[in-house]
């Protein structure tokens, strides 16, 4: 049976591993990849060349909600469904660095910030939730009552960082207020797209600490750096052990449960 996911921020890091590693587990894949700038992204659009028939690019800013609709109704043209959505574009501070004290705060920053971590995936399950709801339960574990079953998964790509019950160093306002509003995000569509029949699961994975653009100022001080490809492996192993009962839940890589 064809899957189809829908990764959002694919054009680099996280997302586009993501994006290479769902097309290399299965030939009946199909994978809807966005980005901001689809013709810049070289990597994703060798990656369409590998994969001419799976690999389908649209163009979304995630800070534009106007494109986010547009994109919304064109998807549908093509595709009846969606059986998983993964949430991934990011940015730690429109500097590239999280703020350390007070006198780094500013609201552009901030708003900034929230726009790209928080809004827009909101944004993206407001305007894609009626697709996944036609999801035929492809990702996940469906369980034996029915009334536990789902249609799809909604992965939002949170960060420790986020958590406020293990917040112990404070600094970077503008990224731990984006997470951890991104987590009471998801777990309010836990709630609204778990009732009815075609439930959808909806989470917020911790991927590590990862090799990729957002962290590379903070390299030297992480002993244990993840590379994309074993960070995507652990996450999609999360993802494939996923029941409803864990919707709503804050999980890590090795899926460990956070605490908001």
């Amino acid at each position: 049976m064809t899957s189809v996911s829908l990764i959002q921020g694919a054009s680099r890091g996280i997302g586009l591993q993501f994006c290479k590693s769902l097309l290399k587990r299965s030939k009946d894949a199909t994978v809807i990849a966005t980005c901001r700038n689809p013709d810049s992204a070289e990597d994703l659009q060798k990656l369409k060349n590998d994969y001419p028939t799976s690999l389908h690019i649209y163009k979304i800013d995630v800070t534009k909600e106007s494109e986010v609709q547009q994109t919304s109704t064109e998807i549908p043209k093509i595709f009846d469904k969606l059986d998983l959505l993964i949430n991934s574009s990011a940015i730690l501070h429109p500097s590239g660095r999280g703020e350390t004290s007070l006198r780094d705060v500013s609201a552009e920053g901030i708003m900034n910030t929230i726009a790209v971590n928080t809004a827009g995936p909101l944004l993206m399950a407001k305007y894609f939730s009626s697709l996944l709801t036609k999801g035929n339960g492809s990702f996940g574990v469906q369980d034996s009552e029915s009334k536990k079953t789902h249609a799809a998964v909604l992965v939002n790509m949170s960060a420790k960082v986020g958590s406020i019950t293990d917040n112990g160093l404070g600094g970077w306002y503008s990224y731990r207020m984006a997470k951890a509003a991104l987590n009471m995000a998801t777990k309010n569509l836990s709630i609204e797209l778990g009732r009815g029949k075609n439930r959808v699961i909806c989470v917020s994975l911790h991927p590590g600490t990862v090799n990729t653009d957002l962290s590379r100022p903070y390299h030297k001080n992480v002993p244990n750096l993840f590379t994309t490809e074993y960070s995507v492996d652990c996450l999609l192993k999360v993802i494939d052990s996923l029941k409803m009962e864990d919707s709503g839940k804050f999980l890590t890589y090795d899926r460990t449960e956070m605490k908001y």
